[in-house]
């Protein structure tokens, strides 16, 4: 039987002591011990016997609990998580030492988490400030940036609008009691649907004529973006005064931003009119979140579908949380929507190491993959690349990848992840300006804070060597 570990609380101790006012020899006195053998405690050089702890308690009416303490289990949880970080990869540190420091010097450990949060903070500042000169955008006293204040807006609430999900369910009921969309804009509105030819339509999906009383639909469009496009003017028509409620609650500097926030909020609600959100959360349980077949059972596309999964955080009906990515093959991203609050959310999409950029090889293959991020997080990733244009010969099209991603612990509700064990997972990072992995051949960039090693004598197989400091 493995013996219990002896109990060192040094630290706590001349706290304790210094807290009452009293001298080691005053402790030693009211303890009938010597005062060498109270110096030799808070040194963490002898250990506190439960007799001593007992003889503490009745001697200065504490509570045992309370001097005992959790034995510094979330300080060594907090300082374990902390230096699992790359950057301290080449620093041996035990377990045991860690838990020794967390437990014998918690001041020191709050100080070094302090830093640590403190040193995070300024990390995401500079990146961000560093990618917006690596892009030439913004610079101090330029114009603000509207596509960054619409992403904002959606990411500060999670990319959930329970208000449009009510107001997309009734008017679903609706649609469906009068047959279909063409239907429904008809009698509600005495709109009909004309599909015109693309070089009619003038460079537009959709354009509502008046004059006509008409919905023109260009005619390139498959079902799913015909659909879409519908369900859209539908959202314009009948949702205003909930897009102006949710649009006061933010703060834009642009009305490009304004505009562009409205322009996502009408998106979403044409999802939560051909995806109710009661219907579709059931739908997902019951398909396991396959988005293929989610769909075809909604008549939506395989973007569409996923955009819908990242808002279904409705409260008594959440689903799981799932982070949005769209990029192009150059890597630039066009659309990020966060469901989960996921700590790439605001650079994801740089790491080369991601699936997300290889899909393009695999048109139309769905690629899984798991990844880990420098603190340990793992999530679960799945992508696929996407077409949009086309419709006829000669016709422009556009092919992007889309990736979905939730948490480690939810993966296992998905479709994906069943009868398969978990693979080694890959290890990315958020930005290389972020990531402190050494050993990344795919790096770009040195990591902020770590000076580059001169290759005079020596050259690593990164492409780039690093200071240890």
């Amino acid at each position: 039987m493995a013996k219990d570990r002896p109990v060192y609380m040094g630290p706590r101790l001349r706290r304790l002591r210094r807290e009452l006012g009293l001298t080691q020899a005053d402790m030693a006195a009211d303890l009938e011990i010597s005062a060498s053998y109270v110096a030799l405690l808070e040194r963490n050089q002898r250990p506190l016997t439960a007799d001593m702890l007992l003889r503490l308690a009745r001697t200065y009416r504490l509570d045992m609990s309370e001097l005992a303490g959790d034995g510094g289990a979330e300080q060594t949880a907090r300082l374990q998580t902390v230096l699992k970080d790359p950057m301290f990869a080449d620093i041996d540190l035990p377990a045991l030492a860690t838990q020794d420091v967390a437990v014998n010097y918690p001041g020191m450990t709050e100080a070094l988490l302090r830093l640590y949060t403190a040193y995070r903070e300024e990390q995401l500042a500079l990146a961000d400030r560093g990618a917006n000169m690596d892009g030439e955008r913004m610079e101090a006293g330029d114009a603000p940036d509207p596509v960054a204040e619409s992403r904002r807006f959606v990411a500060a609430r999670r990319n959930s609008f329970p208000l449009l999900d009510d107001a997309g369910e009734v008017l679903a009921a609706e649609i469906e009691g009068a047959g279909d969309l063409h239907a429904w804009l008809k009698a509600k509105h005495g709109l009909r649907v004309r599909r015109l030819p693309s070089e009619v339509m003038a460079g537009s999906m959709r354009r509502l004529d008046r004059h006509r009383d008409a919905v023109l639909i260009d005619d390139a469009l498959d079902g799913a973006s015909t659909s879409f496009q519908l369900a859209l003017q539908i959202a314009y028509l009948e949702m205003r005064e909930a897009f102006d409620t949710l649009l006061k609650e933010g703060q834009f500097a642009s009305e490009s931003g304004r505009r562009l926030t409205r322009r996502a909020l009408a998106s979403y609600g044409a999802a939560a009119i051909l995806m109710p959100y009661t219907a579709f959360a059931k739908a997902v349980e019951a398909r396991h979140y396959d988005v293929e077949a989610l769909a075809r059972q909604f008549g939506a596309s395989f973007e569409q579908t996923a955009h819908r999964l990242t808002t279904l955080q409705k409260s008594g009906q959440e689903r799981v949380p799932f982070f949005f990515i769209r990029v192009d093959p150059a890597g630039n991203v066009s659309k990020r929507l966060d469901g989960a609050g996921f700590p790439f959310a605001r650079h994801g999409g740089s790491c080369p190491l991601w699936s997300v950029h290889r899909v393009f090889e695999t048109p139309r293959e769905v690629v899984t993959q798991w990844l880990e991020l420098p603190d340990g997080e793992r999530f679960f990733s799945i992508a696929r690349s996407v077409r949009a244009g086309g419709g006829g010969w000669g016709a422009p099209r556009v092919d992007r990848a889309i990736a979905l991603c939730c948490a480690a612990e939810h993966a296992h509700r998905l479709i994906y992840t069943q009868d398969t064990a978990p693979s080694e997972p890959t290890p990315i990072g958020v930005t290389c300006r972020l990531c402190h992995r050494s050993q990344c051949l795919a790096r770009s960039a040195p990591p902020i804070g770590r000076d580059v090693l001169p290759d005079d004598f020596r050259r690593t197989h990164a492409p780039f060597g690093f200071a240890d400091g």
